[in-house]
Parts: structure tokens; sequence; C-alpha cells
């Protein structure tokens, strides 16, 4: 069976199709998906323009029974989807099934939205005259999402677009289509009118411009690298359409010489290696105080010992695979690059298995220096280098000097060091003696710098992106 396109309700096959291959297992297929063609993007912008004032005159009541409906499907069948997840991605089961469980309550929370789409009603100040001020839908929006999230980032883009209206046209990353395509079974079968949602699988370089430079694209929301993201930004504001990206970090984690080492380490293991590191939020940067870099660093060192790196769906696996051999290329070329430039290298091996896939041990790099060029680049991987520090002065200048301001994150038990840290970092999410990445999905998530680029995702804050503002005067004649 070849898994196909949605095109304004129908299941379409494009021109060719693609394995979807498990990194745990090169010899598992995950399963056949069609790729769309260029003119099948098109029609898929065409579905939605068709569609979405439909979709936007239903009552809100409505648009809350549908999603309503998808997010309990999602949730009864989390283990289901996680494994699904875990198969073709690589994180562990069990984040792969906290990942589904996290779209559903993303899908619960945007459901609500749709009933709770407050406006203004005020006074002039001319007498006799009253003001409406209301959001309505922005209308078409595309959806491109990336590989390491490959259900909830999706869920936290799409959800928001349908509860307040809009219609969307979604295109998952190439190399992680099955969860994207049961996401979307789910959303058709639970109701939703032809063409409000479209699928549209394959490569962006065949199908991207048609999504980001169609004149009836109204918005695009994209998760991705830096420079697509910037491609996308020229694309589809060419022609007016609004813009959301959502693209590297380089994320720094301060362990201050009054921290609990014990849980600075829980803290750093999770943020850096969590998800094989495959997260725009890991904790790629540890800046570490002097007082205590030497006994960080050793303890460090034996929790990444500790790790289990496995087939994703082992039960007493703890670490992944890395997705693709195009990344674990990467990972390794940045640990050589790193040790030539001074740093000294812990783990970053490439590791064999029963099955063939793309297995990494954890890596640590000492000794290095924020200019090296891994402490500039994203890196993306199981791969988290050590920077030395006198205090919370220099902590803090090193954790600002980068281009990326997605998150940040400080160990300490001063109040003082820690509301200072809080208030100076120039990250758009701040943590406090947690692990740089683990967010909340009814909070506005998103960065500064090259990491993000329009409004926030996430939350109420998701409106601001999905919706425009409309201000009515009205007066009785």
């Amino acid at each position: 069976m070849t898994h196909a396109n949605l095109i304004n309700g129908e299941w379409l096959l494009g021109p060719g199709s693609t394995p979807n291959i498990s990194p745990s297992d090169l010899d598992d297929v995950v399963g056949e998906f069609t790729r769309a063609s260029a003119a099948q993007a098109s029609e898929a912008v065409a579905a939605a323009t068709a569609a979405q004032p439909g979709w936007a005159a239903l009552p809100g009541s409505r648009r809350f029974e549908i999603l309503d409906a998808a997010a309990n499907e999602i949730l009864s069948r989390a283990e289901e989807l996680g494994d699904i997840l875990a198969r073709e991605e690589g994180k562990t089961l069990a984040e792969a099934t906290a990942e589904a469980r996290r779209a559903g309550q993303i899908f619960k929370f945007h459901a609500g939205e749709a009933v709770r789409n407050p406006g203004d009603f005020l006074p002039s100040v001319r007498p006799g005259v009253e003001v409406l001020v209301g959001r309505e839908p922005v209308g078409v929006v595309s959806v491109i999402t990336p590989w390491n999230f490959p259900i909830a980032i999706p869920a936290w883009k799409i959800a928001p677009a349908l509860a307040h209206g809009n219609a969307v046209v979604f295109k998952p990353a190439d190399l992680v289509p099955a969860s994207a395509w049961h996401l979307v079974d789910i959303l058709a079968r639970a109701g939703l009118p032809a063409g409000v949602l479209n699928l549209v699988m394959g490569r962006g370089r065949d199908i991207g411009d048609t999504l980001t430079g169609d004149t009836r694209v109204n918005a695009v929301s994209f998760t991705g690298s830096t420079s697509i993201g910037e491609r996308v930004r020229m694309s589809a504001q060419a022609h007016g359409a609004r813009v959301q990206l959502e693209m590297g970090g380089k994320n720094p984690l301060v362990i201050l010489d009054d921290a609990d080492i014990d849980a600075a380490v829980v803290g750093a293991l999770d943020g850096s290696f969590g998800s094989t590191g495959q997260r725009c939020t890991a904790s790629s940067r540890l800046i570490v105080a002097d007082a205590v870099h030497d006994d960080f660093v050793e303890r460090l060192t034996a929790a990444m010992a500790r790790l289990v790196v496995g087939d994703a769906r082992h039960a007493d696996t703890t670490m992944g695979p890395v997705v693709s051999d195009e990344q674990l290329s990467q990972d390794q070329r940045y640990v050589k690059i790193a040790v030539s430039e001074g740093a000294t290298r812990v783990g970053g091996d490439l590791l064999e298995r029963s099955t063939k896939g793309h297995y990494m041990s954890p890596a640590l790099l000492l000794e290095t220096r924020n200019d090296h060029t891994i402490n500039r680049e994203e890196v993306f991987g199981p791969v988290a280098s050590v920077i030395r520090v006198a205090d919370l002065d220099e902590a803090i200048s090193v954790a600002n000097d980068t281009e990326f301001g997605l998150t940040s994150g400080i160990f300490t038990q001063s109040l003082t060091a820690a509301t200072r840290f809080r208030r100076e970092s120039t990250a758009g999410m701040v943590m406090v003696n947690l692990a740089t990445a683990g967010v909340d999905h009814h909070v506005p998530f998103g960065g500064r710098g090259s990491s993000s680029f329009g409004p926030r995702e996430q939350g109420r804050d998701a409106r601001d992106f999905y919706t425009v503002t409309k201000t009515s005067y009205i007066r009785e004649i």
C-alpha cells in the first residue's frame, strides 16, 4: 500500500513515492508514501481557498466538536501513534508516546479556543458611535514542518489554524511522513469538510515554492533550518503573506558554583541528549563556573556512560539513533571540527548494534571557547560542548554571545542570580533549574534573533498569527 496525499477530501497518489526507513533498522520499511507534484500542491491551495469561507462561517462550537473528537482519538491511540513515531524518527518509545499525547493535548486546548475568541466593545470618542474589535481568520495557511517532532509540531500549527477558521495545506518533512499521514487521517475522519485540511507529501524542492509563493496563500508557518527559513520568508513576503518562522538554536545552560550539581547533571543530560539531541531547544552549550567545572564534568561523563543507545522501540533504550545517515555525518563532522580547534572529545563514537542503524554515542566536547565553531553553529545531534567561565557576569556574557535566542537556562540556588539571569538573558524562553528543552503546550513558544520570526506559537498567543483584527464603527441613525 502506498499512502496517498489528501487533496480536497480525496486520497490521491502523486507521480512518485518514497519508502519510509527506520533509523533503528535500515531493513525496516515503515511504509511507502507518495510524493506530490507542484500541480497537486497548487490543487491543494485551490481546494483550501474554496473551502475556507464555509469553514470560517461554521459556529465555533462545531469547529470545537471536530477538533475535540480528533483530540480524543489521538489520546486514545497515543501508544500506537508513539510506536509509529519511534519507528520512523528514532526517539525512544517513551518520548514518542509522550509526544503523541502532547499532540492530543494541543488539539484539546485549541478546540476550546474555537469558542474562546473574545473581542472588545468600546465607546468611541464621538457621541453616538460604538466600536467593535474582533478577530477573523487570516485565510489559507501553508504549514511546513520538520522531522524531529513529526506529530507535535504539526499539531501546534494545524490546531490553532483550524480552530480560528483557516484552511490548511500541510507539508510534513519528507523524512517522516507516517506520523503526519495518521494525524491528517484522524482529522479527516473527525468530520473536517473537504478542502479544509490538505496533505501534500514530498520534497521541498518540488512543492515548496508553490506552498510559499502562491498568491492565494495568506500565511506560512514554517519550522526548520535558518537557511531554509530565510528562503520561505522571502518567497511568502514577496506577495504579502504573513510569515511565522521557528528555526535554529544554540542554547546555553549555565551551571553556577552554588548549583545542585546532581540536579544540574540531570538537566544537562536531558537537555543535551534527550530526543538524541535533535531538538531546537537542546542544551548544546554547557557554561560551567570554574569552581565546579571538574566535578560537573566528571559526574556528567559518568551519567552519559550509563545511557543505553539502541533501537528506539526497545524497552531498555534511553537514547535512540540519529534520524538519518546525512544527519549522522553532520554530527561526526562537527565533532571532528571541534577536536581540530582544540576541544577534548568524550564519546561521539559510531556504534554497531544487532540491526544496522544510525547509532552514535553521546558526545561531550571539553575545553571549548565560545568562538569555536561548535559553539557558533547548530549541530542538531547528541553533541554538547562545555565552556568554562569565572562567574555569573562571564556566564551571562557568553550565554548571550550568539546569533540565536531561542531558550536558555541556569542552575543556581541563588534567587538573586536566577532573577538577574532571567532578566538579562536575550533568549525568548528562560529556564531556572530546568533543562533548556521541555515546554508546555498552553504557553507561548518562540525566540529572538535567528531563532524565530513573527508572532509566537502555542497557547493563546497562537491567535495573533492565525487571525486578523477587524475594527468596526457603528452609529445609529
